[in-house]
């Protein structure tokens, strides 16, 4: 017996020394998306905080394509000690696994959550010359002309895709969906007239909403933004089953030891709820900071796993 409890010391004693010690070389943030957008920024900014505070290192490592699955796989399969990150979206934990038929990683079994950090709301906007200002009027005009009206999203699977048919099953109304092959490119269109309808970022709509050229008629979320108060949320407009966001999380490879997770978690999640980078890069950029804990995000997975497979299903998207 005291064997055994002298072991367990021991082994608590070292798993608190690597904590203490860590990092011991340089951390790679693996991104895979490409520089300039909002994740990068929030990975790189997360990088040099932490570089700073650490005396070590902390690079962005951005690699773009393959919806997000090589980023995934070079991590799931790195050393489990803690100085190899995924900063990476729903996408890749929980829309991949529902529209492809194989992935070179599980979400569940080749990772450990670190922390949520933070959710984008996305808002349904219209082209003006639709003539609706709010959804209600959209559904009714939808209803009047079944399979007339589009929605444009940035591809097959992505969230506004998903959220568009998750809309059309809670409304009972038929709306076509227009991939776009980039981000930038379905808002521009709604305001050019090219398409009717998408679901766009609160920060890359904001310019359109204010110069008149896309019309918000809901957003999702549970309460509505701080920076568009005037736009009700789908819940309070009748269709809280209607799911639109985003998110960004922070995962290490599993197998990563618990006191190395919990020093990363807590020095990232300090810069999450620090007051001043909270308000200026988080929520005056439209982002709902979250900086929860590895069993809070690992309870909030499962539940977004499934949501995302029901829209992926209704959506009938497959990928090879």
């Amino acid at each position: 017996m005291i064997a055994r409890c002298l072991a367990i010391l021991l082994c608590s004693l070292l798993l608190t020394s690597q904590a203490l010690a860590f990092p011991l070389k340089p951390v790679r943030v693996v991104v895979p998306y490409p520089t300039g957008g909002g994740i990068d920024i929030l990975a790189r900014q997360l990088a040099n905080r932490l570089s700073a505070q650490w005396a070590q290192a902390v690079v962005v490592d951005n690699r773009p394509g393959s919806s997000t699955i090589a980023a995934a796989e070079a991590v799931a399969h790195a050393s489990a000690d803690g100085h190899t990150w995924l900063l990476t979206t729903d996408a890749t934990m929980s829309i991949n696994p529902h529209l492809f038929a194989r992935l070179p990683y599980d979400p569940v079994r080749d990772f450990a959550p670190v922390s949520l950090l933070v959710l984008l709301q996305q808002i349904l906007l219209a082209q003006p010359a639709l003539g609706v200002n709010s959804l209600a009027d959209l559904v009714r005009l939808a209803r009047a002309r079944p399979g007339t009206i589009n929605y444009a999203s940035y591809g097959i699977g992505s969230q506004p895709h998903l959220a568009g048919e998750l809309l059309k099953n809670a409304a009972g109304i038929d709306l076509v969906h227009v991939p776009y092959k980039g981000i930038s490119l379905a808002i521009p269109a709604v305001a050019a007239g090219e398409v009717e309808l998408t679901f766009g970022g609160i920060i890359s709509s904001t310019p359109f909403i204010k110069a008149g050229r896309v019309i918000p008629l809901a957003i999702g979320g549970t309460r509505r933004s701080a920076l568009l108060p005037a736009v009700p949320t789908f819940a309070e407009s009748g269709y809280p089953e209607v799911q639109t966001h985003a998110w960004f999380g922070l995962f290490v490879p599993a197998g990563t030891p618990r006191a190395i997770i919990d020093k990363i978690h807590d020095d990232v999640v300090a810069i999450i709820d620090d007051p001043e980078y909270r308000e200026r890069e988080l929520i005056n950029k439209g982002y709902d900071p979250v900086g929860n804990t590895p069993e809070a995000f690992a309870a909030y997975l499962k539940t977004d796993y499934e949501q995302r497979g029901r829209a992926v299903r209704l959506s009938g998207a497959r990928s090879e």
